[in-house]
């Protein structure tokens, strides 16, 4: 939460020419209501099994710039899945950057359950080993999106630069 995902992969399918998904628009769109919604009624195991539906539908179709939620990537299917059939990315930021862009934001369930500063410091602590099994990290800062989308799409042409040799 809080990392860039939906505003760096929005600029990145437009680089690229290809849609953006966002798996928890797709998600509620899905259910017939929003995610906070779902967490609350249905519970989390409930939203994590829809996510992993969602996700394998999206990975089946066309090629796209998906953003997932900050949970999606810790189920092991959902690992699989992505890496079969497509390019994991990290945007990696630090727990203060990731504190300053969610402070006050009542839209992301698991930080509306006590301490939000705790809340992403134990999240850190427990998906930061797993995101990085993604395919590429790219560190995000306290800067302006198009600085960051210029390093992803840097760091892409590296890594494809890598493949052609």
């Amino acid at each position: 939460m809080g990392a860039g995902k939906s505003c760096i992969g929005r600029n990145l399918a437009q680089h690229f020419d290809v849609p953006f998904i966002d798996a928890d628009r797709e998600i509620e769109e899905a259910a017939g209501c929003c995610v906070a919604d779902i967490f609350e009624i249905y519970g989390e195991a409930a939203f994590r099994d829809g996510e992993r539906r969602v996700i394998k539908r999206i990975l089946e179709g066309e090629p796209c710039i998906l953003a997932t939620g900050g949970g999606a990537f810790m189920n092991r299917e959902t690992r699989k899945l992505i890496g079969k059939t497509g390019t994991s990315l990290w945007l990696k930021a630090d727990l203060e950057v990731l504190i300053k862009r969610t402070t006050g934001r009542k839209h992301r369930p698991l930080l509306n359950q006590g301490n939000p500063a705790k809340i992403l410091r134990k999240l850190v602590e427990e998906r930061y080993p797993v995101y990085a099994e993604a395919d590429i990290t790219v560190e995000t800062r306290d800067e302006t999106q198009d600085t960051t989308v210029a390093r992803v799409i840097a760091t892409l042409d590296e890594l494809s630069r890598t493949y052609d040799d």
